[in-house]
Formats: structure tokens, C-alpha cells, sequence
């Protein structure tokens, strides 16, 4: 999975990520990758309109964001 948001941050790819939070609730996020660490990912998160940190160990998915445009 780390290929993905290395190449996010090359690219300045978007991405929908989900994983679970603190609480162990599962989230959904819509993110732009600032920096890829060993154990985390710092990011842009759109929905919350700030940058926070995201832990790899608890990301269950991190798909590219596609627009409705690339998906027709």
C-alpha cells in the first residue's frame, strides 16, 4: 500500500482512504498526501479541512480518487 501514496505524493494524487479511527470506528476520507513516514501518512483531508495524521497500521483501504469524468 505505501506504493500508493508514494506515488499520490509524486503526483499529487487525491485519495479515498478508509480506515479506523481512534475510536475504532471505521471513517472514510477524501485525502492529498503532504508526507509518507515509516508508520504514518500526513495528509489534506478535504472533509475536515485540515491536515492530520493517519496511521498506516489502521488504513484498510487507499484507493486514487477518480471524477466522475474518468469514471465515464
Amino acid at each position: 500500500m505505501d506504493s500508493i501514496f508514494e506515488r499520490a505524493l509524486e503526483n499529487k494524487q487525491k485519495i479515498n482512504l478508509i480506515y479506523v479511527d481512534q475510536d475504532g470506528q471505521l471513517s472514510q476520507r477524501f485525502i492529498r498526501v503532504v508526507r509518507v513516514d515509516q508508520n504514518s501518512i500526513l495528509a489534506y483531508c478535504f472533509y475536515k479541512k485540515a491536515v492530520r495524521s493517519f496511521k498506516k497500521e489502521n488504513v484498510l483501504s487507499a484507493l486514487p480518487h477518480r471524477s466522475k469524468k474518468e469514471v465515464s
